[in-house]
């Protein structure tokens, strides 16, 4: 084996073992944003503990992913789609631990809920908790796979759904602290656990700016144009 094609083959394999942690840290972010809701849908206070516990690991996930992107860069020199998909995972990581700390978010204000008496308009968040679940579990996905920008630019459009149901539940919530003002903590917490849940949306975009970055070159943050249909 010639030295060029050693150093070929452990770049390739670091690009995969960054690949394997992102799919991980993926799968274990979508599981507590889950645990976090059902704690709250299901009033199991112990899934919302387990969200909390789980916080440091997914921070080392980020720390771990950011240490071999770097390294990467440093020893390999990667350009052109090697070098973006090295970039957008550092990007992709820190969305998800964002994510992360969205779910513990969440599963704190649904603790406060469940110690209270069960109050019927907890049930109004699990469609919006739908909405943005589906949509950063296709972020994930269209990443890891290298998906099509067409996909990607679709959850542009798919997260203003969150936004609006996001304003839709803020607006019935308020009014129901004003009809209810005995349950005022509650409706408060349900209106903090939508806006975590709105901020989840958010992130899934920028996951899915980082799959266009990566496959097309284009940084369609801030406004930037998009790339051309497929």
């Amino acid at each position: 084996m010639t030295e060029s094609s050693h150093i070929l083959g452990n770049f390739e394999r670091a690009l995969t073992q960054l690949s394997d942690d992102i799919i991980e840290m993926g799968n274990k972010v979508e599981g507590c944003f889950e645990m976090a809701v059902h704690g709250l849908l299901r009033r199991d206070t112990d899934l919302c503990n387990q969200v909390v516990a789980d916080d440091e690991e997914i921070d080392q996930f980020e720390k771990d992913i950011d240490k071999q992107g770097m390294q990467i860069i440093a020893l390999y020199n990667p350009v052109a789609h090697d070098l973006r998909k090295v970039i957008s995972a550092m990007k992709v990581s820190n969305n998800l631990e964002r994510v992360a700390d969205q779910a513990v978010g969440i599963a704190k204000r649904a603790r406060k809920v469940n110690k209270n008496a069960e109050i019927p308009e907890t049930l109004m968040v699990e469609p919006i908790y739908h909405l943005a679940a589906s949509l950063l579990h296709d972020a994930i996905a269209g990443f890891n796979s290298g998906g099509s920008v067409d996909e990607a630019i679709a959850i542009q459009s798919r997260d203003k759904e969150v936004d609006a149901a996001h304003k839709k539940l803020a607006k019935k919530l308020t009014r129901q602290m004003e009809a209810d003002p005995e349950h005022v903590k509650d409706y408060l917490n349900l209106q903090f656990i939508i806006r975590f849940i709105e901020r989840i949306g958010d992130h899934a975009k920028n996951i899915a700016q980082d799959t266009i970055y990566t496959e097309s070159a284009m940084d369609i943050r801030h406004g930037g144009d998009l790339p051309e249909s497929d």
